[in-house]
């Protein structure tokens, strides 16, 4: 964890903060007061970051990566601009721990013959019970 930790320090000095109003809470606050924060981070022109990890940011299916590839949290839970500051860099921090574990690769595997047996004899009861619903009509 201390490499992360280190990382994550030499990445903040690319992050950019931007104070905004909010909508949630804080009452008459919220119209006079900018306490929502919108994090901005250049992932493609990132000096620290390795390329693997950038590639791999960039293909999260996330709606806060625009095409030009900038990162956007936008936080506004809490009433203070510090308190939404911190949230702000949490969920950054969650998002780049997830760039940066690899998925396993899948190695795709047929159905057991048990299975498939298992499988065709449920589609036949199903048929019969459905068969046995129908109404009989009665041709005299």
């Amino acid at each position: 964890m201390p490499i992360f930790t280190n990382l994550f320090s030499l990445i903040e000095k690319e992050i950019v903060y931007e104070f905004i109003r909010s909508s949630g809470p804080g009452g008459q606050n919220v119209n006079k007061v900018a306490t929502a924060v919108q994090l901005h981070f250049d992932i493609r022109n990132s000096s620290y970051l390795p390329e693997d990890l950038k590639e791999r940011l960039m293909n999260l299916s996330d709606n806060r990566i625009t095409k030009e590839g900038v990162l956007v949290i936008e936080a506004k839970r809490h009433r203070t601009q510090e308190q939404n500051r911190i949230d702000a860099k949490e969920r950054f921090i969650v998002l780049l721990k997830k760039a940066m574990t690899r998925q396993k690769l899948r190695h795709p595997t047929r159905p057991t013959m048990t299975s498939q047996v298992r499988r065709v004899k449920a589609k036949i009861q199903h048929g019969n019970t459905k068969r046995l619903r129908r109404i009989i009509k009665n041709e005299d």
